[in-house]
């Protein structure tokens, strides 16, 4: 039964249903969801899955070559081009000094010699695309500055496992072990100079053929109407230029994620992407799982000092570095912190080195065994220390002025003070301005407000949270502050000092969340402004005038609509501890509302003049009134 294909099937998919909605629910997000479902299932705990675990890693690893496809949909090559400095220069220099050390400190701790030590420390110098990047991807990490030079160095990492393995059998200091598993190139045997030109010659058909050949291609197959086709299109792309790297010798990953940035210009992108996320999220989650049940505990329970020794040490020494080179590469506190605790673990590519460099007589399995275990245990153990900086650590020392950006001297005043100048104040910001009205910006993201000067717009650095700083920004004489935040605790500390020091000053506030709308409704604040409220009830008033409804009729029952909602919500903060009552009072509230529009309709504007839509006039009598200016000409 254990190895029937629909029973290991059922194990896993089981596994991730009930760990993963548990692990999320727990705060601790699906990669080690993943990763504890893989360790439940495993040979070790319960063992409803044996030795066949490394054969579903070797299936599950397209997870990760899918993922990178996906990755590179979303970046244009001009993007990619713009991130040359972070990829050549940030995962550069990280993965060099990241070998030299962790080679350094293997020489001096063991008895291997040079080329065994060089080999560990290429290896160990990676860390886990698929993890980092799942994990990022799911806190909506990935486009910060953080996110996306924790990308970058990834992203060298994968083109640097090339040159890697060509390298290790350079180490070599033994014949090497046969594992059966040795994998053949088309491209063996032939000189070097054939072999590079035949890996260029690869790359630029992919570029070739993906710029403009796919394109056409997808428009015949889109014309059929038939989805599966599609689907079968997309997924037959990724696994053809997946065999094509491989028989060339390239890593699959690094041919896929070429592909995906050649077509991010594609009018087919959004379907590529809506066909393949589906199998990548499975491949990946069964990566996860696969991981997980890999772990060899026994190898462990023989030898725990020295298995944790090594995974500590790579995680240490891995966030000593990258802290010191993400701060040499000028980010700020929190965008380090999230780049240091995102790359601090092996990557899956160990297990890929590890198994090549015994197979070419670099290392022997006697070393490669434990290192392999501690490259699990630290890729585990990642999502656990994003989330101890996400939650202790950031919120200690991230939020803090650090020593490298210091406060901006406020050398204006004006009646309008704006917290917070993203896409959302620096909207409001720009309309005042068109309007005569000048305001004071302030901002706490160092690197929005570096932009924004270079963009000739005056914004000041600093935490508005801090009664100094809006004192000096003019709180004391000014009118009205608006709290245009991001981030809703925030916007509770901003509103909280602002009353407490500056009790003159009036207050409307941006609130993201219903729970940040009910507690600032609590606060007597002059307005409370839900962030996407407006832009849904214009949207939903266009849809009606679409569709025949009167533009004055529409607008009477917007304004009524926003009227009496904003009413009811007042009322709704009086129950929102109690959820039973508060649905309950909830879904009468609604069907009250429904029902107050509806007879506004049918009783009061039948007997009203609607009015006349001046754009329907002026289609209606256009051709009248060009017919008689051509007649009077």
């Amino acid at each position: 039964m254990e190895g029937n294909f629909f029973y290991q099937a059922f194990i896993y998919l089981s596994a991730a249903v009930i760990a993963v909605p548990i692990a999320k629910k727990l705060g601790l997000g699906s990669v080690l969801g993943y990763l504890i479902a893989g360790v439940l299932i495993g040979p070790f705990v319960l063992e409803f899955v044996g030795e066949e675990g490394q054969d579903v890693m070797h299936f599950a690893e397209f997870g990760v070559v899918m993922m990178l496809f996906l990755v590179g949909l979303e970046l244009k090559p001009s993007l990619l081009w713009k991130l040359r400095v972070p990829i050549l220069g940030l995962g550069g220099i990280q993965v060099i000094i990241t070998t030299g050390i962790i080679t350094t400190i293997t020489l001096s701790v063991s008895t291997l010699i040079w080329q065994e030590a060089l080999a560990i420390g290429l290896t160990l110098a990676l860390s886990s695309t698929a993890i980092v990047l799942q994990t990022l991807n799911e806190k909506g990490l990935l486009k910060t500055i953080g996110g996306q030079n924790a990308f970058s160095v990834l992203l060298f990492q994968d083109i640097a496992v090339i040159p890697i393995l060509a390298f290790l059998p350079l180490l070599a200091t033994s014949k090497g072990a046969n594992t059966g598993h040795e994998t053949q190139t088309l491209i063996d045997g032939l000189p070097v100079a054939i072999q590079t030109l035949i890996v260029f010659g690869v790359i630029a058909s992919i570029i070739l053929i993906g710029r403009y050949f796919i394109s056409y291609i997808f428009r015949l197959i889109a014309q059929t109407r038939l989805r599966e086709l599609f689907t079968a299109a997309s997924l037959f792309l990724v696994i053809g230029i997946t065999l094509l790297m491989t028989v060339v010798g390239l890593s699959p990953a690094l041919g896929t994620f070429l592909a995906g940035v050649v077509l991010a210009q594609s009018e087919y992108r959004h379907e590529l992407e809506t066909d393949i996320e589906p199998f990548k999220g499975l491949l990946l989650g069964l990566f996860f799982i696969a991981v997980g049940a890999s772990i060899d505990f026994n190898l462990i329970i023989e030898n725990p000092g020295l298995i944790a020794s090594i995974a500590a040490g790579l995680i240490v020494v891995k966030l000593i570095i990258l802290a010191v080179v993400g701060r040499l590469f000028g980010m700020r506190t929190d965008n380090n912190l999230l780049f240091t605790f995102g790359l601090a673990q092996g990557g899956e590519f160990a297990f890929v080195l590890f198994s090549y460099a015994v197979q070419n007589g670099v290392l022997s399995s006697n070393i490669t065994n434990p290192m392999i275990a501690a490259v699990a245990i630290s890729m585990a153990l990642t999502p656990l220390l994003m989330l101890l900086n996400e939650k202790l650590i950031i919120p200690n020392v991230g939020t803090k002025e650090s020593d490298d950006r210091k406060v901006d001297t406020i050398d204006e005043k004006n009646e309008v003070i704006i917290a917070g100048f993203g896409r959302y104040g620096s909207t409001i910001g720009r309309f005042l301005q068109a309007n005569g009205t000048q305001a004071t910006y302030l901002d706490m993201d160092p690197n929005n407000v570096d932009l924004l000067r270079k963009l000739g717009l005056k914004v000041f650095y600093g935490d508005a949270s801090r009664h100094d700083l809006l004192n000096a920004a003019g709180a004391a004489d000014a009118k009205l502050l608006i709290v245009a935040v991001d981030y809703p605790e925030k916007t509770t500390d901003i509103v909280e000092t602002a009353q407490k020091y500056f009790p003159h000053l009036k207050i409307i506030v941006r609130s993201k969340t219903w729970d940040n709308y009910y507690q600032l409704l609590d606060k007597n604040l002059l307005g409370v402004y839900r962030e996407f409220s407006d832009v849904a009830l214009r949207m939903g008033a266009d849809a009606l005038g679409h569709i025949g409804y009167r533009k004055n009729q529409v607008q009477r029952s917007l304004k009524k609509f926003r009227k009496h909602d904003e009413a009811y919500l007042k009322e709704l903060v009086k129950s929102r501890h109690e959820r039973n009552t508060y649905i309950k009072h909830r879904r009468r509230v609604i069907e009250e509302l429904e029902l107050m529009m509806l007879e506004d309709i049918e009783n009061e504007a039948k007997d009203k003049d609607l009015g006349w839509d001046t754009e329907t006039i002026k289609e209606e009598f256009a051709p009248l009134i060009r017919k008689l200016r051509d007649e009077n000409m």
